[in-house]
């Protein structure tokens, strides 16, 4: 794939890694961590109602930008290298493609037009106990006359509990086909629904778990026909794997750049220590892992922008598992290895609160946790590639 970038997402890119150079420094990233919410509420507003990045995908008719995911992938790789805390993963990754690929005009007309207006944060539940698979789905939604009673727990939502908007998967015993999944757009202050926050390791993303205790719905909440939500609910999840990785990349990218910042300044026998060759070799290791997790993110995005779009190449968007399987392992992988790297670069600074690389290192290992850790990503490729009984 021959791949460039026009000159309007190279101008989205630079105007991102401006902003958040200076709204998201390691001084408004360490402050948003000591918050109960994750984040600075008004810097979430200024990205939502001033840069309009909520915005990017949704469509024009919705008030939107009209954009792709590749957009978004640039926007995410900045979002990374800086650490922002904010609801725009969730939002923009988890929420967003379910309402656009379940075709649902009157929940879109609804949720669609407050999220590009920065009004409304969403998020996508699902997982009762970490898995990927349907049978990770275990929230119940039994039918009733006048829609749908819905009980059960979700673990480990991203941004659960500052969302306004939740789109649940539960399972509908009287439907059959897709394992009998269906998805259910709700507000996040629907009677019985509760929420808390989880404390984790990396403190600049918030986790939550969600409990639905007799909540009651119209049939109007259905995002997709009963019973027929997982397909939809597993290319949500390809696509949100893939902004995940675009995220690793600007991490590793900024683990990479805070190590050579800090090595040509270290002195160790009159000279830079980045004169030494040793660390050229471990400075061009981290260069090549994190240009090989570049080019698979960047393929990814292509793949899930064609999911996106109406009347996509639906040859390429049929390649959604694997470029989603390949990205993340690159990733992830290049992620960890270079945050890890930086820690040892830094020498006997490198794992004090005071210097950034733990912050990065914190979040390698959460996000390699995240939508599938690389073994998991390696067997569903491996299984693509060489069919499911190799």
């Amino acid at each position: 794939m021959e791949f460039a970038f026009t000159e309007e997402q190279l101008m989205i890119r630079d105007s991102a890694e401006r902003f958040l150079a200076q709204a998201s420094d390691s001084a408004a990233v360490r402050a948003g961590m000591i918050r109960a919410d994750g984040y600075d509420p008004d810097l979430w507003r200024r990205i939502g109602q001033e840069l309009y990045w909520p915005a990017l995908m949704v469509p024009e008719q919705h008030g939107g930008m009209g954009l792709g995911f590749v957009e978004l992938a640039l926007l995410l790789e900045q979002c990374g290298r800086f650490l922002l805390g904010s609801p725009l993963f969730a939002t923009s990754c988890l929420a967003t493609p379910a309402l656009l690929l379940a075709d649902n005009p009157p929940l879109q007309a609804e949720w669609l037009g407050a999220i590009a207006a920065g009004d409304t944060s969403a998020t996508l539940a699902f997982s009762s106990n970490g898995a990927l698979d349907a049978d990770a789905v275990q929230a119940i939604a039994r039918p009733e006359a006048d829609g749908y009673r819905l009980d059960g727990h979700f673990a480990l939502a991203v941004d659960a509990a500052q969302a306004d908007l939740l789109i649940v998967a539960a399972r509908t015993p009287a439907s059959h086909g897709e394992n009998g999944i269906s998805l259910f757009a709700l507000p996040a202050n629907s009677p019985g629904v509760s929420r808390h926050g989880l404390p984790t390791m990396d403190q600049t993303r918030r986790l939550g778990h969600i409990e639905l205790h007799a909540v009651h719905l119209t049939d109007a909440c259905l995002l997709t026909p009963p019973g027929q939500g997982w397909s939809l609910l597993r290319d949500v999840l390809d696509i949100a794997a893939i902004g995940l990785a675009a995220e690793q990349v600007g991490g590793a990218q900024q683990s990479l750049d805070l190590s050579l910042a800090y090595i040509a300044e270290r002195k160790q026998f009159n000279r830079s220590i980045a004169s030494f060759q040793a660390i050229k070799h471990r400075c061009a290791d981290m260069m090549l892992q994190v240009e090989c997790a570049r080019s698979a993110a960047w393929y990814g995005a292509c793949v899930a922008g064609e999911r996106l779009l109406p009347g996509g190449d639906t040859a390429l968007a049929g390649e959604l598992g694997m470029a989603a399987a390949t990205a993340r392992i690159h990733a992830s992988e290049a992620f960890f290895h270079c945050a890890a790297e930086s820690i040892q670069l830094h020498g006997g600074v490198g794992f004090t609160w005071e210097y950034d690389p733990h912050l990065y290192f914190k979040r390698a290992r959460a996000s390699e946790q995240m939508l599938g850790n690389p073994a998991w990503h390696g067997e569903r490729l491996a299984a693509q590639l060489m069919g499911e009984h190799a």
